[in-house]
């Protein structure tokens, strides 16, 4: 089948014989469509079958002109449009350079060479940079970017330095971060006390110690503080979790290179290019075998999955040559508060949790965090957008009046992220996070003030969720005169739509959690129909009680009860399931009176409560330590050779009703029965794959789009796409930007761009 590849590469690719190359290597592979240079970098699009699309992406990085360096390469994959052969397109000389910022880059190959070369004058220097790599968001402080309007501002290059800068034919050619041991900044560690223990090399090698020795190092990263202890040692993890309050939350972990990886987890092809991409992101790789013998249980419990990251920093490299072991490398923090960025807040609020302190001196303007990026069908999807991504922008498909004011996006309030439309690009923020506590709160805020101080944006339109308690839209009816609510659920459809550059009409799938519907009850498994211009609900999944609000948003067990109070009434107290052993005499009372009277059981449409409930019937999930878990843990047990499924009723009066009740009842007939609970999740699974296309076939539909946290779960996305094509219906779903909540923002510039409907609020 015949797809389309949309790539934008940006780095030292002009004037390297970029172009030419790109035709050779595209007529070689019987590729049609075209590629251009632009003020910001290079663009290409092709076509062909999608086997030769993959060696056309993974050859690029491979084979590139000996001078040319790629800072960044994003792909995203379209509908063909035909292209009648191959070209080299004039080059566009428009554009806004000071508009595209790039993100922080990792160190290049040839630092790393000098880096290590005991004869050149970087030897060991943990900043090393040149013009190809190294910080760039999380230095910027306002635009143009030059070394003025940067935090290396404070360090005066030396005349070495000085003189490699000043030189046109020099690596480090205008390079504003860059710097040397006489110059640049310096490495102190301290310990809990804030004692001062060594300098330099010498501070650097005596963390090396500390991880050995089982200690937990707070290490001032690129963009913000990690906490880094020996991912093999059972003993020193479980301290981690322990003083982080994060009791069950996967870690991520880095290792020293591929070859470590390989020995652990299963590496394909691509995702072996994300490991070693410019953008270097967490990916999330499956266990091998033999895993357990290299990584201890209690980084990732219970998870097959492990997020692997390589060094992408001349700090990381240099800690992990010293290791030769994988560590734990998780935001330092406390659970659910933003990234620290400052050495003496660091001092105080990691007291108690990191034994040492490895410093330096070179402040960090933003909290950037590390992306996510899993590989689903062999295309990168991003479930955190941050460092290595963020603030690229996305592309809109048709280009917005010049004489428009600029949009500015406020996003959720779980995985928070803003976004800023200028023109037809929307450039979506770094990761920020739950909007929870006093400190993320600020986070946000002063993320809004940066962006609409850095794209110069002084009167913008604002967008926010339709929920009224978020604290996003609380900021935009503090803030601004004039706003503009968009429901959560349409603007995960509206994303998708942005994203994939959709034309004409489709099915809009979206599933998550719990989010403010637009009838004021709560939404979370919901079916849209979606053109050019409007969106229309046409319903989503049968509601049910949740017995205490809130609580049953993390306690799985109140979920199967209003699942189980629907079907049976009071009677469900007095039935001998599994359930009865879930809640104390003390509350089944309460529960039952809620139930009955109506009180605080809020009804939900919610697709991620469903999830929860089945976890909870099969007692895989009762409680939750962390958003996600119960479903996380259920997609885990579903067994992949079973291919029986639970059908679900749809049903059509005044609005579409996803019927819940016949699965839930043959759930617990095969509980009776003694049904594996691997069985009974994966037809579940199956069960819910089938509804797309069946909406799709009911409804006349050829492009279907998939949004929400609920796709996230490889098991469920692998079989909706497997079975929408199957039937010749395309599926679409999110890259670039993460399928969850932090892909809200664009999706609300995407409703306000679009949707004739929509009301400015006063």
């Amino acid at each position: 089948m015949q797809q389309r590849v949309k790539i934008t590469i940006r780095g030292a690719v002009q004037g390297v014989g970029f172009r030419p190359f790109i035709f050779r290597l595209a007529d070689e592979l019987k590729l049609k469509g075209w590629v251009t240079n632009s003020a910001s970098g290079v663009f290409i699009e092709a076509e062909a079958e999608r086997k030769s699309l993959d060696r056309f992406l993974l050859r690029i990085e491979r084979e590139k002109p000996r001078h040319a360096v790629i800072q960044s390469m994003e792909f995203s994959f379209l509908d063909p449009v035909d292209y009648s052969g191959f070209e080299i397109r004039h080059s566009d000389s428009g554009g806004e350079i000071s508009a595209v910022i790039l993100p922080d880059i990792a160190v290049c190959e040839d630092c790393l060479r000098e880096m290590n070369d005991p004869s050149d004058r970087r030897y060991r220097y943990p900043f090393i940079n040149c013009t190809n790599c190294g910080p760039r968001f999380s230095i910027i402080e306002a635009l143009p970017y030059d070394r003025p309007n940067t935090s290396m501002k404070q360090f005066e290059m030396c005349p070495d330095c000085r003189k490699e800068y000043e030189d046109p034919s020099d690596r480090r050619f205008h390079a504003q971060p860059v710097a040397c041991p006489v110059c640049g900044p310096q490495l102190t560690l301290c310990d809990e006390a804030g004692r001062r223990l060594s300098e330099k090399d010498t501070a650097l090698r005596q963390t090396a110690e500390f991880i050995r020795n089982g200690k937990i190092v707070a290490l001032k990263g690129l963009g913000g503080f990690q906490l880094l202890v020996d991912a093999r040692s059972d003993r020193a993890v479980q301290r981690l979790r322990r003083r982080k309050r994060r009791a069950e939350k996967p870690f991520a972990i880095m290792a020293p290179d591929l070859n470590c990886v390989q020995r652990f987890c299963f590496v394909g092809d691509m995702e072996a290019r994300s490991l070693r991409s410019p953008e270097s992101p967490i990916v999330l790789l499956l266990k091998s075998e033999k895993a357990e013998e290299h990584i201890a249980e209690r980084v990732a419990p219970q998870n097959p999955w492990l997020g692997v990251m390589l060094p992408y920093t001349p700090l990381h490299h240099l800690l992990m040559w010293e290791l030769g072991f994988p560590v734990v490398a998780t935001s330092a923090n406390l659970s659910e508060e933003p990234m620290v960025t400052e050495n003496a807040v660091a001092r105080d609020r990691l007291s108690g949790i990191a034994d040492v302190f490895l410093f330096h001196n070179r402040p960090i303007v933003r909290q950037v965090d590390d992306s996510i990026v899993r590989i689903i069908q062999g295309r990168e999807m991003l479930t955190r957008r941050a460092r290595g991504y963020a603030p690229l922008p996305v592309t809109l498909e048709e280009e917005v009046p010049n004489t428009a004011r600029p949009v500015l996006a406020l996003g959720a309030h779980l995985k928070s992220s803003i976004a800023v439309c200028k023109g037809d690009q929307v450039f979506v923020s770094q990761h920020i996070g739950d909007l929870s506590n006093l400190e993320s709160v600020q986070a946000f805020e002063k993320i809004v003030e940066d962006f609409t101080k850095m794209y110069d944006i002084s009167h913008p339109q604002v967008v926010a969720d339709l929920h009224p308690d978020y604290v996003s839209t609380q900021y935009a009816r503090n803030h601004f005169e004039h706003f503009t609510q968009v429901q959560h659920h349409e603007a995960h459809v509206w994303s998708c739509r942005a994203e994939n550059r959709i034309k004409g009409p489709a099915l809009g799938i979206s599933w998550d959690g719990t989010s403010f519907g637009g009838d004021g009850t709560i939404w979370g498994g919901e079916v849209f129909i979606s053109d050019d211009t409007e969106i229309k609900h046409i319903g989503g999944l049968r509601s049910f009680s949740l017995p205490g609000g809130e609580k049953a948003v993390k306690e799985p067990r109140r979920a199967a009860l209003g699942l189980l109070f629907e079907l049976f009434g009071d009677a469900v107290f007095k039935r001998e399931t599994d359930l009865r052993n879930a809640f104390s005499d003390k509350e089944r009372p309460l529960l039952k009176s809620m139930l009955v009277k109506g009180v605080n059981s809020p009804r939900t449409s919610s697709m991620g409560r469903l999830f929860d409930a089945v976890s909870a019937l099969l007692g895989i999930c009762m409680n939750m330590s962390f958003e996600g878990q119960a479903a996380m843990m259920l997609e885990f047990r579903s067994d992949e050779t079973e291919t029986g499924w639970y059908s679900f009723s749809i049903q059509e009066e005044e609005k579409l009703s996803i019927d819940w009740q016949p699965v839930i009842e043959n759930i617990l007939s095969d509980l009776q029965n003694n049904v594996p609970a691997e069985r009974i999740a994966a037809r579940f699974h199956n069960g819910l794959a089938r509804i797309p296309s069946e909406l799709a076939r009911r409804f006349k539909l050829k492009k279907v789009l998939l949004s929400g946290g609920c796709f996230q779960n490889i098991f469920l996305l692998k079989r909706v796409i497997g079975r929408l094509r199957s039937e010749g219906v395309g599926a679409y779903w999110h890259q670039r930007v993460p399928p969850n909540d932090g892909g809200i923002a664009l999706g609300q510039v995407a409703a306000f761009l679009k949707d004739k409907k929509l009301k400015t609020t006063a």
